[in-house]
């Protein structure tokens, strides 16, 4: 089998390294695979990564690809198979023909659940807070409807606008507004309790652990940047979450 050329692996490391920043991986991993996969593939490759770019470049050779993203978006299903299939080509257990034909499917492939199990999935994970706060079995039936509402509103939104952070500000918007009036009308006991449960789908999680895992591996630059994404989110819910009470106090009269 022959040898690949320098600058089809960098086109294939390029490839990896757009991927993985697209999906959310931590700039050290970027880094390390994509050196990697160029090691084994027989070439000196070096990758530097941002929080926003990637720079792949071939250490012999004056020749150098710059790809660039913008912060947001998470895919660790592709982050896996990326780290599986790099694991499988260093180990020398397939070629670097298939490992180029499985990256090229990997940036095709769209990778979602479907609608129904996403929608319950927020429905459950607005529940599990309620565990901790001993809430009443209505409480905790609301907390599910109100999550699930409150996710969609977000999902409306966010595919209809580019405005960052104003999808989470409407999620949290509708989830206070339909635990407010829940408790107004005598369905519901405590509207706190509701709203601090409904409002986890809508908590930036992996994006607070990739921060963490950022500035621990040194990476100061980008732990801060997602560091500081990930507060903007939370203060575009807890916006949200405000405006919704200050106008349910305004038409309630208090």
């Amino acid at each position: 089998m022959s040898q690949p050329g320098t600058e089809e692996i960098l086109e294939v490391c390029g490839k990896v390294g757009e991927i993985l920043l697209n999906a959310g991986a931590e700039t050290s991993r970027i880094e390390t695979t994509v050196e990697y996969i160029g090691h084994a593939a027989g070439a000196s490759v070096a990758c530097y990564a941002t929080i926003t770019a990637v720079f792949v470049s071939l250490e012999n050779e004056s020749r150098t690809r710059l790809i660039k993203s913008t912060l947001g978006g998470f895919n660790l299903q592709k982050v896996d198979e990326l780290n599986q299939l790099s694991r499988e080509f260093v180990a020398h257990r397939i070629t670097f023909e298939a490992l180029k034909q499985e990256v090229a499917r990997i940036d095709h492939q769209v990778i979602n659940f479907p609608w129904w199990a996403r929608i319950l999935g927020a429905g459950w994970v607005s529940v599990a807070p309620m565990l901790l706060f001993k809430a009443t079995n209505g409480d905790l039936a609301l907390a599910f409807f109100v999550g699930i509402f409150g996710y969609l509103a977000a999902e409306y939104v966010g595919r209809r606008t580019t405005t960052p952070y104003f999808k989470e500000a409407t999620g949290a918007f509708v989830v206070a507004i339909l635990a407010e009036l829940l408790v107004s009308i005598g369905w519901g006991d405590s509207s706190g309790n509701i709203i601090i449960s409904a409002l986890m789908p809508l908590v930036p999680g992996v994006a607070i652990t990739n921060a963490i895992r950022e500035i621990l591996s040194r990476q100061i630059i980008s732990g801060i940047v997602r560091t500081v994404d990930a507060i903007f989110v939370a203060g575009a819910i807890g916006s949200g979450v405000v405006i919704a009470i200050v106008l349910n106090n305004v038409w309630g009269g208090r």
